[in-house]
């Protein structure tokens, strides 16, 4: 394991669904291959040259000594802390990785900071003696295990994935699922409603398509296959009283003037927009 120092960890978040946000290890073993934008962007901005540079993890050091810093400066205006947009909090295989994150989320809790934390790797069990106002998730863009390995070659598999979010599901956790980036039909034909039956358990559904990837586009009407996945996430989160959040860019407008659907209201964009499904 190779180790970082920084100065700062705790951060406001520009992404969509995220508040405050720490990313205490720098890069991401499991090398997914959509691409993954926290490469590309570590790249773009200097900190890793290569693929091979960037699936071998830099734990920060100091971040629980930053961290006993920052809190107080910003807890007022924190709503929540996610673990992580830039790495993974449970990479696979790294237990260093694991306690620390664990560590650092009890820190939070602590300070009466609610946490949510989303992994392609192994949630582990200690994390429901956390605080229950917590939210913990698992990404799962697929069941098939020939296509984690080529496009996520090093990460947890599916199964392995599901029953540690069970398991916390079991404990009281309440926990979410990250269905992104899901790949269009010319890159693997599957069955939606496989994926969504697997994680029925789960309290809520995030969904998104997958960008940065050329073949999407090459998919005839991929629009459309959007559209219908998104709509096919809200009715049966609806139907089962789940929230749900579809991701922006997902879904476009152009079936709401599609008088014949009769779901065609719910391409509103509030709902689109809507951080909680009812």
């Amino acid at each position: 394991m190779q180790y970082i120092q920084r100065k700062s960890l705790l951060y406001k978040s520009g992404v969509e669904y995220g508040d405050y946000t720490i990313n205490h290890v720098e890069g991401c073993s499991h090398g997914c291959m959509y691409p993954c934008y926290a490469m590309l962007m570590a790249k773009r901005f200097g900190k890793v040259k290569s693929y091979e540079e960037w699936i071998k993890p830099k734990i920060v050091s100091n971040a629980a000594e930053l961290l006993k810093k920052e809190i107080p400066k910003h807890r007022d205006k924190i709503k929540f802390v996610h673990l992580c947009f830039s790495t993974d909090p449970f990479m696979y295989g790294y237990q260093e990785i694991t306690d620390l994150s664990v560590t650092l989320i009890r820190m939070l809790n602590d300070a009466g900071i609610k946490c949510t934390a989303l992994t392609k790797g192994i949630l582990p069990d200690e994390l429901a003696k956390l605080s229950p106002s917590n939210e913990f998730g698992i990404t799962l863009i697929s069941l098939n295990e020939d296509y984690r390995s080529q496009y996520e070659p090093f990460s947890a598999p599916y199964k392995e994935r599901i029953k540690s979010l069970y398991r916390l599901h079991k404990k009281g956790v309440k926990t979410w699922v990250s269905i992104e980036p899901y790949p269009t039909p010319n890159i693997i034909d599957q069955k939606f409603e496989e994926i969504l039956k697997s994680v029925a358990f789960a309290d809520k559904i995030i969904f998104g398509r997958l960008n940065y990837n050329g073949m999407v586009s090459q998919y005839q009407d991929h629009k459309g296959f959007y559209n219908k996945l998104s709509r096919q996430v809200i009715e049966f989160c609806k139907k089962n009283n789940k929230e749900y959040h579809i991701k922006e860019g997902t879904m476009t407008n152009n079936l709401k003037s599609n008088k014949s659907d009769v779901t065609a209201s719910l391409f509103g964009r509030q709902e689109i927009l809507a951080a909680a499904g009812r």
